[in-house]
């Protein structure tokens, strides 16, 4: 079995890599931790990033069928919702985000995040198991910079 074929993009201003991993029997792909571009001086948002993803995946004729968060972020904004919206993938991030934003909610006046998950597609548990094409995926917990953290092996390699 081959491995997986792995883009990497590095956003310098928040010091976040972000992955395109896609199986190369099939083309089916994920994207691990994208990022929405901010602007602080300005305060506007851009989809450079996410949009420089999604082309390397349209040149190579992936499918994206599903972005994985490692964690909740406060280092960078997440362009998942974009990269949702663009190809219709799911968005999976570990189970105990629900702890993350029941913390969070009141610090912040958060009044948009619901508590408990359902931002999400679907909140992974420490073992669980899911196919990129042909390509077998492990949730591994690895709470520590939050409680929600995962890695994900995919294939021979592990994104932290």
């Amino acid at each position: 079995m081959n491995g997986p074929i792995i883009h990497a993009y590095f956003d310098e201003p928040t010091n976040t890599v972000s992955y395109l991993v896609a199986d190369p029997a099939t083309k089916q792909a994920a994207v691990i931790d994208p990022v929405l571009d901010y602007d602080h001086k300005s305060g506007k948002a851009t989809v450079k990033s996410a949009d420089a993803i999604l082309a390397t995946a349209a040149a190579q004729g992936f499918e994206i069928i599903i972005v994985l968060e490692t964690h909740v972020h406060a280092d960078h904004l997440s362009g998942a919702p974009y990269i949702k919206l663009k190809t219709g993938a799911k968005v999976g991030i570990g189970e105990r985000i629900r702890e993350v934003q029941k913390i969070f909610r009141p610090v912040f006046n958060a009044t948009d995040v619901s508590g408990d998950g359902s931002e999400f597609d679907i909140l992974f548990k420490d073992g669980d198991r899911f196919s990129i094409g042909d390509l077998q995926c492990e949730v591994i917990a690895t709470p520590g910079h939050t409680p929600a953290c995962v890695s994900y092996r995919i294939g021979d390699a592990v994104f932290v």
